[in-house]
């Protein structure tokens, strides 16, 4: 979130308060104490009051935390339309957590849910959460309404709301101003369309058999808009959703300013095999530097659902 806003911070019910992105700086390695003893009584309110922040930070540890669902902030599209950007910080630093779609993770109103992820990994190597994970499009005419994110964790309830009603929480969306930057540009299929930005581009479904890897292919390249940008693009995959573990033949790809400038950009493949049948998404993460992440710029998100059978 932007860290100029304090007037509509967002928080958790139960009274954690959820901090913003530029808040993250102050990450401490050691232990906290019991998450309990850190927790005021539960109050149900979604947010913050004047100068507080959106999350608390001394509560990292290496397993049985919860999860923090974080409103990053919104970007209008071409259309009118709006897209609300969300993220989590697992408080975590070892355990990961699944969280499947339901009683205990789900978006409000209804008819957003579905689109959030439900593996949740913990502070990733290098950076201080995960930034910008989905994204919820509403209309023109969305006006002062919320979506909510709720995550529930041992009998307590992470929520969080995106909503258009401040300047202060306009972010980037895929360029940055005033920098020679913006986020690259993704296809998840040869000919298809393509994404860039945080809402980036969903495909699929692919089918693919439990135990038996399948070819993922995607195509990677920058618009043209700051024609000096030479950069490498970073790729890294995740799974997104999905009842069981996915194995990835690599989870991370560099890709060079000399294979990205050919025309339709740079194809990079990788296997992924799904332990256990069902319905998944897999994301990949394209993006420049993780230091653009902290000013909400510039990567771009491609969702590719795939079904396994047995």
């Amino acid at each position: 979130m932007n860290g100029s806003s304090r007037e509509e911070a967002p928080r958790a019910a139960g009274g954690i308060a959820l901090g913003p992105s530029a808040a993250l700086i102050a990450i401490a390695a050691t232990l906290a104490p019991p998450l309990e003893a850190q927790l005021p009584r539960a109050s149900q309110q979604r947010v913050a009051e004047p100068g507080e922040t959106q999350f608390n930070l001394d509560f990292l540890r290496p397993s049985g935390g919860p999860v923090i669902p974080i409103f990053e902030g919104w970007y209008r599209n071409p259309d009118g339309s709006y897209e609300l950007s969300f993220g989590y910080f697992n408080v975590n630093t070892e355990e990961v957590l699944d969280i499947p779609q339901g009683q205990d993770n789900f978006i409000e109103p209804a008819m957003y849910d579905g689109v959030q992820p439900t593996h949740f990994l913990p502070v990733p190597d290098g950076d201080r959460r995960h930034w910008g994970v989905f994204t919820v499009t509403v209309p023109a005419d969305f006006g002062n309404q919320d979506v909510v994110w709720n995550l529930r964790h041992e009998g307590r309830t992470y929520s969080v709301p995106g909503r258009l009603r401040s300047p202060h929480y306009q972010i980037n969306g895929w360029t940055f101003p005033g920098k020679a930057s913006s986020s690259p540009v993704l296809r998840l299929e040869a000919d298809g369309a393509a994404g860039q930005g945080p809402a980036g581009i969903t495909s699929g479904p692919v089918h693919a058999t439990a135990g038996r890897p399948v070819r993922v292919t995607v195509r990677v390249g920058r618009d043209g808009v700051f024609p000096d940008d030479r950069r490498p693009v970073n790729l890294k995959w995740f799974r997104h959703r999905g009842p069981g573990p996915v194995g990835f033949s690599e989870r991370e790809a560099e890709v060079p300013a000399d294979a990205w400038s050919v025309e339709g950009g740079a194809a990079v493949s990788i296997d992924a095999t799904f332990n256990e049948p069902g319905s998944y998404v897999i994301r990949v993460l394209a993006y420049n530097t993780i230091r653009e992440f902290e000013f909400q710029c510039c990567w771009t998100n491609g969702y590719l659902h795939v079904e396994v059978g047995r």
